[in-house]
């Protein structure tokens, strides 16, 4: 006895105990078994069996149906129903896998930004400690001239000398105990800016990392075919809007 001998009921009954476990039998699998012959078409067209689907695929759309819906889909074939159930998925999937990419563009246009303001704070701070390390030499260079008018030297060398300690009208070791405190806040300064820029480049790769998975890894289920190549998608988008 082979399996073509076996009675419809027969079939029917195992394609329900199939659409009725978990992921054993899926509307793929029925929409190729209706490809098959004549007699696995009527078979696959069961109401039973993309009612069963519906229950198990969408359970949470078919739990607490609104009374028109219902009326309306109570006058459509099943395989009606779960093909626009299985569209309205497909384009909240496409919504969410969209809000994902946007909040990683976000991520990472955030990130570039404060990257770029720690780059100007980097470079402002920079020029101020080049500012600062020119005062303090030439506060040095004074202090070392006022120092050596105590000893003999030749006219034209104190003359010079002389004048650069005139030129300075404060006292030169308190301008440069101030200038060398301020040298050392512009290097701690530097060095915090550093250290958060590269936690912020740390991120940023992490965010890119993050942006790359969501543009090329995207939310999947067991309903979507949104990575299946074009020839397998428009296959499988026939065999739905197949006539009943």
């Amino acid at each position: 006895m082979s399996a073509s001998d076996l009675p419809d009921e027969l079939w029917a009954r195992v394609l329900e105990l199939g659409a009725a476990s978990s992921s054993a039998l899926g509307f793929r699998d029925l929409c190729s078994l209706a490809i098959a012959s004549r007699r696995l078409r009527r078979l696959s067209l069961l109401p039973p069996l993309w009612s069963a689907l519906i229950s198990r695929d969408f359970p949470s759309q078919s739990s607490q149906p609104s009374s028109s819906s219902s009326k309306q889909q109570q006058q459509l074939h099943p395989k009606s129903v779960y093909k626009t159930k299985f569209e309205r998925h497909k384009v909240r999937m496409a919504e969410a896998r969209r809000r994902v990419v946007f909040e990683a563009e976000g991520r990472v246009l955030a990130c570039r930004r404060r990257l770029a303001q720690l780059e100007e704070s980097l470079q402002a701070e920079g020029e101020k400690m080049k500012a600062t390390a020119q005062e303090m030499e030439n506060l040095e260079r004074v202090r070392r001239a006022s120092v050596a008018l105590n000893v003999w030297q030749p006219q034209v060398v104190r003359g010079r000398q002389k004048q650069l300690v005139q030129q300075c009208t404060v006292p030169v070791d308190s301008c440069l105990s101030d200038v060398n405190m301020e040298l050392k806040v512009c290097k701690q300064q530097i060095a915090t800016y550093k250290n958060i820029y590269n936690k912020e480049k740390e991120k940023l790769n992490e965010y890119e990392e993050a942006l790359k998975r969501a543009i090329y890894h995207p939310l999947q289920s067991s309903h979507t075919i949104v990575n299946e190549p074009q020839a397998k998608r428009k296959k499988l988008k026939y065999l739905l809007g197949a006539r009943i």
